[in-house]
């Protein structure tokens, strides 16, 4: 976010000032935007890696507390069977358990709806900057035509004060 900042500013600086764009100004700027986009499609797969992976972790420990869960529940049982005076420990392990389990299904569920917002947020976000390259593209367009207009204005006053004298 910073670089496409940054290179904003770069841009207002350029063109603050002259309205006149050489071509070599031109490819440097469709090259700033070439990198501005390849920085932030850099950053949007970084952040999709990221999100698998928070993803891909989440998954796991919900598989291990399923895996503890069933294992608790077999020492559960052999305790029972063993009548050991440990059995009231266990039952509130397992209520502790159960309980956890019946919190983990709303944070699920938590999670889903974050990344389906975090999606529509991603797609309003890049409809945005596709909107705001065309702009530039379209700023470019209307001052390289006002430069071309005001040279051809300035030369044909220039050979109006030629033929004057």
């Amino acid at each position: 976010m910073s670089e496409q900042s940054t290179q904003h500013n770069q841009l207002v600086a350029q063109n603050s000032g002259s309205l006149s764009f050489s071509s070599q100004m031109s490819k440097e700027d469709e090259e700033m935007s070439r990198s501005a986009l390849s920085s932030f499609k850099a950053k949007e797969e970084e952040i999709e890696r990221k999100k698998m992976e928070v993803r891909e972790r989440v998954q796991a420990q919900l598989g291990r507390v399923e895996e503890e869960t069933k294992r608790l529940a077999l020492i559960r049982e052999e305790l029972e069977s063993l009548a050991d005076p440990m059995r009231k420990e266990v039952a509130v392990v397992r209520k502790k358990i159960d309980s956890v389990n019946k919190e983990l299904k709303p944070l699920g569920h938590t999670c889903q709806k974050k990344e389906r917002e975090y999606r529509e947020a991603l797609e309003a976000f890049n409809e945005k900057n596709r909107e705001k390259v065309q702009l530039i593209t379209r700023l470019m367009e209307l001052v390289s035509e006002s430069e071309r207009l005001r040279m051809k204005r300035l030369d044909e006053l220039s050979k109006n004060i030629e033929t004057m004298q």
